[in-house]
């Protein structure tokens, strides 16, 4: 039975049972083994999840699971990251390989209805784009009429390139492979005329190639591509917990708690403040935390903001803006439920 069989009849199976993968819940089990196990990208994709030379995890989406670590346990290393590949990912989740999944994964309707999964959020609005080397002489994806294409099996990039080439009634070829290291190989071989993933990915991938300056990422984004983690259908408990990790992450950036400062907040008057502190109120309670769990993540592993900048933006080698990934005071679109 291949994988994409399984994924099907796992996620088919989930949905009509409302199976969590453990019979006593999900969280009760991660305190039981003292950690979360998290599924994060197998391919080193820069920013987002990626290991260094000691093995050492780093990323958008690596911080994210640190971040439910420390609410969790009030420690942002217990956690284990499992290397998944795009067509391992939602087998492993829906099979209880991993807690969470968190995992450059694109929010679609397919995926939210169907294989058993619960999207919790967005950590990164992106979208799909082209990258093609310079000496190509062309400035703007209408002009790839004929190319060849890479792009990774199992991911939505496939669906977007036939929608956006068939929308501009242009011919191309498709040259597709499993691992995304395949893809940049092939691309930096000369198998095909430009690479097509998501933007991010593409800044990512374009610091890997021998001669970085001699490739371009071209304008236009074709898709919208919505990331975030995800987590099993059937565990509220659980799916609320990752949730509201991901909006304390932006809460914190919101109202200016940052991992250097907020100790010395906890004598500030404003209401909102002590709430996300758990000063006031418990809130961590109905989800099995403690008062404090908001404050334990931005200590932990520090705001949104703060990760973003530390992974991706632009005092980094990816130097991307903050853009749609701003706060929504701030021109952006990242927006998150108040703590009340």
């Amino acid at each position: 039975m291949n994988r994409k069989i399984a994924s099907i009849l796992i996620g088919a199976a989930m949905a009509l049972t409302g199976a969590t993968g453990a019979g006593a819940g999900t969280l009760e089990d991660v305190k039981a083994k003292g950690f979360l196990q998290c599924g994060a990208n197998g391919g080193n994709l820069i920013g987002f999840g990626a290991t260094d030379e000691k093995g050492e995890w780093s990323g958008i989406d690596v911080d994210f699971c640190r971040a439910m670590a420390a609410a969790i346990f009030n420690d942002p290393t217990k956690v284990k990251f499992t290397p998944l590949n795009a067509k391992e990912r939602f087998t492993a989740l829906q099979s209880g390989e991993v807690d969470v999944l968190s995992r450059n994964t694109t929010w679609t309707m397919s995926r939210d209805s169907s294989l058993g999964l619960q999207f919790v959020g967005v950590t990164y609005y992106d979208g799909q784009g082209f990258m093609v080397r310079k000496a190509l002489g062309v400035s703007s994806a209408l002009e790839l009429s004929g190319a060849k294409v890479c792009t990774q099996t199992g991911t939505t990039t496939e669906l977007n390139l036939a929608d956006y080439f068939r929308s501009h009634n242009m011919p191309y070829e498709v040259v597709a492979f499993e691992k995304n290291e395949e893809v940049l190989q092939a691309y930096e071989a000369g198998r095909c005329d430009a690479y097509t993933t998501d933007a991010s990915g593409l800044y990512a991938e374009r610091l890997k190639l021998t001669n970085p300056d001699e490739h371009m990422i071209l304008p236009e984004i074709i898709s919208k591509e919505p990331l975030g983690p995800a987590v099993r259908q059937g565990d509220d408990k659980w799916f609320t917990l990752a949730k509201w990790t991901l909006f304390a992450l932006l809460n914190a950036e919101e109202l200016g708690l940052t991992k250097a400062n907020i100790d010395e907040k906890k004598t500030s008057d404003n209401p909102e403040i002590k709430r996300f502190l758990g000063i006031e109120g418990n809130f961590g309670e109905p989800i099995g935390l403690p008062a404090d769990w908001a404050y334990n993540v931005i200590k932990g592993v520090g705001n949104y903001g703060e990760i973003f900048d530390a992974n991706i933006g632009p005092s980094t080698p990816l130097g991307i803006a903050r853009g749609l990934n701003n706060l929504w005071s701030k021109g952006g679109i990242q927006y998150a439920p108040p703590i009340r």
